[in-house]
């Protein structure tokens, strides 16, 4: 990774272990990472690998047990609820593999429901056109199909202007042709705002359209891998 790129995230011994009654789950076993500035990376691994727990961390919705999380020098690791709240609000941006859509709202008001509480947030009809839904503007949820529903909750996430976009599995509802059309609306993002953005799937294929791509298995990295040669979203098939 470039040098000159500021790092954006630094991920140093991380570990989460959930309490089930008496029986502990180690979701992550000393993570550690750095994740720059403009890069799209993808984090790749079997289903409780810990990649959704390690994104949660980073994200401000979850807390570790031990080590270490920073965002832009300030540390994540020791923040309290009211600057968890303040840095998921102004610097995060997140899509889950559901959609949660307010199914009374257009796709406008869906947007706008972010745009109102945000410091510098675009207009909803560009985020809207920035994901390729100028035509839906005006459409309740029921009106769209599953790919353009997800289009719309990658456009209010990022109509804030979040420096960090967070994606978890954000095709694992949709089949193959959808999927490439949302990763298109991601791949755009990333490349004209320059929004850092991490991409949570099991899905090999979509690795190609990576910078880089971070391997998890059993709470741990198993590898980092640098594609040379970045695939567009167009070429992806799964």
């Amino acid at each position: 990774m470039d040098q000159l790129k500021e790092k954006f995230f630094q991920v140093r011994e991380l570990t989460k272990i959930y309490k089930m009654g008496e029986v502990e789950v180690h979701a992550l076993r000393g993570v550690n990472l750095d994740l720059y500035a403009g890069e799209l990376v993808v984090l790749l691994g079997p289903s409780g690998s810990g990649k959704s727990t390690l994104l949660n961390i980073m994200g401000g919705l979850d807390t570790a047990t031990s080590g270490f999380v920073s965002y832009r020098g300030k540390e994540l690791t020791k923040a309290t609820d009211k600057e968890l709240t303040q840095y998921r609000r102004f610097h995060v941006g997140f899509v889950f593999q559901f959609y949660n859509l307010i199914s009374s709202l257009t796709s406008r008001e869906n947007v706008s429901v972010v745009t109102e509480i945000a410091e510098k947030p675009m207009a909803p009809e560009k985020a809207l056109d920035l994901v390729g839904l100028a035509e839906r503007l005006n459409h309740f949820p029921a009106q769209l199909s599953g790919g353009e529903q997800q289009r719309v909750a990658i456009a209010r996430a990022i109509s804030k202007n979040p420096a960090v976009l967070l994606c978890d599995e954000p095709t694992g509802a949709l089949d193959s042709q959808t999927g490439v059309v949302v990763l298109q609306a991601l791949e755009r993002i990333n490349r004209e705002l320059g929004t850092a953005t991490a991409i949570i799937t099991h899905n090999v294929d979509i690795a190609g359209m990576a910078d880089r791509v971070i391997h998890l298995s059993n709470g741990k990295i198993a590898e980092v891998t640098t594609n040379k040669v970045k695939k567009s979203a167009s070429e992806l098939v799964w």
